[in-house]
């Protein structure tokens, strides 16, 4: 069982699972895009894989700037915000609907990020790790505004696809 007895244990904890999160997004965004039948929807996937493969390098530059080791461990929570996306491939048909699926499972994704990323500043900037809460306010900056073109696109156009047909 890993201990975490201190804010810097919890900070080290929390930047490994988002860095497991991360790397496990890589894999799935090029699912969700090849699932899609929008084009748009499809293209945004593929654009969010290439910002997020961004991601885990300046995560890497977070372990660097503030010193410290990352722990192998797996998100347990994106493993089963990955698996949600895919019952919805597996089960609806192409199309409309499932783009609409897909877009909702992409923003709980985001959410997840998003409170993570938030977490990881307030502390990292309690430790001092200013540097480091630069760049994961970088990182939080992106996953709230893919978070936003989620929702215009699911306002303008993809869920009302989805209701027509």
């Amino acid at each position: 069982m890993v201990q975490r007895k201190t804010v810097d244990d919890l900070f080290v904890h929390m930047l490994s699972d988002i860095y497991s999160a991360e790397k496990q997004l890589t894999k799935a965004l090029a699912k969700l895009s090849r699932a899609a039948s929008n084009p748009q929807l499809s293209d945004a996937f593929k654009t969010h894989l290439e910002e997020t493969q961004g991601q885990v390098e300046r995560i890497d530059q977070v372990v660097e700037s503030c010193g410290i080791r990352l722990k192998r461990m797996k998100c347990v929570a994106m493993e089963g915000l990955i698996e949600e996306g895919q019952e919805l491939i597996d089960e609806i048909e192409k199309g409309p609907v499932l783009d609409a699926g897909l877009v909702a499972a992409a923003q709980k994704v985001e959410h997840y990020e998003i409170a993570a990323y938030g977490s990881l500043c307030a502390i990292g900037k309690q430790l001092g790790f200013a540097e480091g809460v630069k760049l994961l306010k970088a990182t939080l900056e992106e996953e709230k505004a893919t978070d936003l073109k989620l929702s215009e696109f699911a306002e303008k156009a993809g869920n009302a696809q989805a209701a027509a047909a």
